[in-house]
């Protein structure tokens, strides 16, 4: 399959757990501890040891008609999905509709399960493991196609690193992912992460960085200053993949783990030349603080990272101008509310791009990434 003579690869596309994922697969010494809510259509919220952890906070009361007609376009466009149960036949139905050859799968109800301080770090862990095993299987139907990021706990780096390594060598998983957000006030380039990003560098798996609503016990940016998901949308995704790469490339994670590569999804990607700059700049300026970097900001990130690019996303050509059109990658965002399926990839193609870099964004850049033929 192809669209319009190119091959295509979707980065970041979204599965719907089932709400019952948990109860089936969790080990038995937490069972009932996690539990999918569906308390409105669509819902995406999880329980923890009985507290409700929506995806997102509620909305203020002028905003309820808005998106109660946001739901009612959501189910319509997303019929085939809802009546089949999210399976992988109907997921794999999408990327047809949409000319999409493979897709490497992240989560959408999972995202709101892990990166909160203070957990327990075995129910965090077991948490991860137990829809690693889901996404496994959900991928067995159509293993040339569909491939799955495994999700990572990283309450406890060992336990991280185990399952890591099982991601890999038993599950066949193309990247892990973390959300940006750090637990327990530990930055990313702290030192106590080395073993998990050492352990990705040695078995050849990307991280993928993935931000997701806005859980009310999750600190994101906006926070403070933003009530409104219109407000707060617009910087959460952007500027939280901005502070993940600062530490990844300014905190020198990548001068210590040259080969590691690391993405950056669902943030844009036309941030990536003005914030590359200024980090730059800063290290010219004060770079005595981190003496250990051998290298620029700047060629970290084009040695080592990628960042998603939205179908739509017109000032996307800067970040090639500027040199970074083989860290750009192409992501659909099925299918959450925001996505433009099933036009994705014809909207993508409306892009002022050079045909060398849509074939770079919409295949080779993804392929380099997942280490995928």
């Amino acid at each position: 399959m192809s669209k319009n003579g190119f091959q295509v690869m979707d980065s970041d596309m979204h599965v719907i757990e089932p709400a019952d994922l948990w109860q089936r697969y969790m080990e038995p010494a937490f069972q009932g501890r996690v539990t999918g809510l569906t308390r409105v259509e669509r819902d995406l919220g999880v329980a923890l040891d009985g507290e409700n952890l929506s995806s997102s906070r509620m909305p203020t009361p002028q905003a309820l008609e808005g998106l109660r007609r946001e739901r009612e376009s959501q189910n319509e466009k997303y019929r085939d999905g809802d009546e089949n149960g999210w399976d992988a036949h109907s997921q794999v139905r999408a990327m047809d509709q949409e000319g999409i050859d493979v897709a490497v799968l992240y989560p959408s109800r999972a995202l709101f399960t892990l990166a909160y301080d203070g957990m327990d770090p075995k129910l965090a862990a077991a948490i991860g493991r137990a829809y690693n095993d889901w996404m496994y299987e959900f991928c067995q139907d159509y293993p040339e196609r569909l491939y799955g990021a495994g999700h990572i706990a990283p309450h406890d780096v060992d336990t991280a690193v185990a399952e890591t390594r099982r991601c890999v060598e038993d599950l066949k998983f193309k990247a892990i992912f973390l959300r940006p957000n750090i637990v327990n006030g530990v930055s990313w380039h702290d030192s106590y992460y080395d073993p998990l990003w050492e352990a990705c560098e040695s078995l050849g798996i990307p991280v993928g960085f993935h931000e997701g609503g806005r859980p009310p016990h999750i600190a994101q940016v906006g926070d403070r200053e933003f009530s409104t998901s219109m407000l707060h949308h617009t910087c959460s995704h952007s500027m939280g993949m901005m502070l993940a790469s600062v530490s990844f490339c300014g905190g020198g994670i990548l001068e210590r783990f040259p080969k590691l590569k690391v993405a950056f999804l669902e943030g844009n990607c036309s941030w990536v030349p003005w914030l590359l700059w200024r980090m730059d700049e800063h290290q010219e300026w004060k770079g005595y603080e981190h003496p250990d970097l051998t290298k620029k900001p700047s060629e970290y990130f084009k040695r080592q990272c990628y960042v998603s690019v939205e179908c739509d996303e017109t000032p996307s050509k800067y970040a090639d101008d500027a040199g970074y059109g083989l860290n750009v990658v192409f992501s659909t965002d099925y299918p959450h509310p925001d996505s433009k399926y099933p036009h994705a990839v014809d909207s993508f193609f409306k892009l002022d791009l050079k045909d060398e870099t849509r074939r770079n964004f919409l295949w080779n850049n993804c392929a380099r990434l997942y280490d995928i033929d």
